[in-house]
């Protein structure tokens, strides 16, 4: 599930991991947040279920996704006739645009510019690389990874040089820019200075000052995307952008999509399959969310999802030497609550350029190492260097979180991101109040984020544009078989979810890799790689129950 607001967006991009493979209380107890009761909970299931267990039925009043007609209507001729001119850009890459409706309902009210790039297949990739023998292109592998706002076009433009060899050997791998994002007519909110003041906000209030600030901070967000994007704004859903993806497909000449989306690239890829479930060819679903969730429900869910990648982290830091939070799990939890309020107390001094790390600051940049294991050193050389008074570790983290640049400048993933989240869901809240009653739920998920992720959740109380989408199942129902991976303790995309999506389509196969961090395919587990490559080279889905580990 993507996080509705600041944080936390379900994107494999924020946690810089392109090459390998969205979503702040008054005190009653206390306004120190991060540190929790100083228990790690056991399980990121879903609350009510045992952990480890998979989810009940999706809510009765939750309705499926309704296929779209066969054969798309006259007045979009126009856009399925186009005809793409691909040029060499980007250091040995192909590049093109091509045109969509900004509005399906009312094409003739005019046009976004969407741009896609192109790796095309290598013949004999596969026999260089030792890998299974090759035969002829197979077509155009389109590629997304995430956010939503992350660039489809740079992860290709990253990932196809370490990609396997033999599905390079027989697919051109493509990375479209979804509407909003990088170089499709993205959407731009705040200036660099304003973004820096904006991700220094404390999203944990403490007292009504401290609400004031972050519904002043949220509202003043929220405004800048309206002035920024304009009309724009109201057609960035994941409904439109799968739409776009099947114009794409067309263009290019494939009577099916074949589509390896990871995190919200899998509601992507979820939703494209709805829409078009007899033009999906071979769809793999990596770090599943769950579109049956409404946004309370996600972003609670998510709170446990890094509740249960904090308990691994812990329990992997306790038996180190250079861990700075004790030797137990209870004990590292209870000194990064204590490292928290005090800098919620008083923001740590940097080395970049006099910025001071704030508590908000503080708390994602733990958040950000929870996405991959490798960042887990990181972590504990931030955390050991702000407990002697130095945040520019965990500034750095939170940095890399938002992708701020060293120029103080940032990249359209947070704007795009909040954009598509607030318009695919009605906001989980309507206010202050609203989360403040919500926090105790969130607490029991997450002990040491929950009250953060709660208030996180407000920016889209204050959204210029009404939600347009709304909490579905995707049956898919006639699609070819479509691959669902999920790993068990994936922080922003719990294990949980790729159950509930694997059993909600009609040809789901669900695909388990027993370990941590946000995805699993293409970081280096050759079961899960050998699985998912075997299925986009021949068709064939994994086995039911596949399971693979470290």
């Amino acid at each position: 599930m993507k996080a509705t607001g600041r944080v936390l967006a379900a994107a494999l991009v924020a946690a810089g991991v392109l090459a390998g493979g969205c979503s702040a209380g008054l005190p009653g107890a206390g306004g120190d947040s991060g540190g929790g009761s100083g228990g790690v909970a056991a399980s990121g299931s879903a609350p009510g279920s045992a952990p480890g267990s998979s989810p009940g039925s999706p809510p009765a009043e939750v309705t499926p996704l309704e296929p779209l007609p066969a054969e798309a209507p006259a007045a979009l001729d126009p856009y399925y006739g186009q005809r793409l001119a691909w040029q060499a850009c980007d250091d040995g890459f192909e590049c093109t645009t091509f045109k969509v409706p900004v509005d399906y309902a009312h094409p003739a009210d005019g046009d976004l510019t969407l741009t896609a790039v192109r790796a095309p297949a290598i013949p004999g990739a596969g026999a260089a690389a030792g890998a299974t023998p090759v035969g002829g292109r197979l077509g155009s592998l389109l590629l997304n990874p995430g956010g939503p706002g992350g660039s489809a076009v740079e992860y290709v433009e990253a990932a196809a040089r370490t990609y396997d060899g033999g599905v390079r050997a027989r697919y051109d791998l493509v990375g479209l820019d979804p509407r909003g994002v990088g170089r499709s007519s993205p959407v731009t909110c705040l200036s660099g200075d304003r973004m820096d003041a904006f991700t220094s906000v404390g999203f944990t209030p403490a007292d009504q000052r401290e609400v004031d600030a972050l519904v002043a901070a949220d509202k003043e967000f929220a405004e800048g995307c309206r002035q920024r994007a304009g009309a724009a704004l109201g057609h960035v859903s994941t409904v439109e952008a799968a739409r776009d993806m099947d114009v794409l497909r067309a263009l290019l000449g494939d009577g099916r999509l074949s589509y390896v989306g990871k995190s919200y690239g899998t509601f992507l890829g979820a939703t494209y399959a709805g829409l078009f479930p007899g033009r999906v060819g071979r769809l793999v679903l990596d770090g599943a969310m769950d579109p049956s969730l409404d946004s309370v429900t996600g972003n609670r869910t998510q709170a446990g999802g890094f509740e249960t990648a904090w308990a691994a982290f812990a329990k992997d830091c306790a038996r180190r030497d250079d861990c700075p939070l004790g030797r137990t799990e209870q004990e590292a939890g209870e000194q990064l609550g204590a490292l928290l309020a005090a800098v919620r107390a008083k923001p740590l001094a940097t080395t970049d350029g006099g910025r001071r790390l704030s508590h908000a600051q503080a708390t994602t940049g733990v958040l950000e190492a929870m996405y991959a294991d490798f960042l887990w050193p990181k972590l504990r050389s931030a955390l050991t260097d702000a407990k002697t008074g130095d945040g520019t570790g965990l500034l750095k983290l939170s940095d890399s979180y938002y992708g701020r640049e060293p120029d103080g400048s940032y990249p359209n993933l947070m704007f795009a991101n909040t954009a598509v989240n607030c318009l695919d869901l009605p906001a989980p809240f309507a206010g202050p109040e609203d989360v403040l009653r919500a926090v105790p739920e969130f607490e029991r998920s997450s002990p040491h984020f929950g009250r953060d992720m709660a208030w996180m959740a407000l920016t889209c109380a204050y959204w210029p544009v009404k939600a347009t989408g709304s909490a579905h199942t995707v049956r898919a129902a006639g699609a070819a078989p479509i691959v669902v991976v999920g790993t068990t303790r994936d922080p922003a995309t719990p294990y949980a979810w790729a159950q509930a999506l694997a059993r909600q389509l009609e040809s789901g196969r669900l695909l388990t890799y027993d370990g941590d961090g946000h995805t699993a395919y293409g970081r280096h587990n050759a079961c899960v790689d050998a699985a998912v490559n075997h299925y986009l080279l021949t068709g064939e889905p994994p086995e039911e129950g596949k399971r693979c580990g470290r």
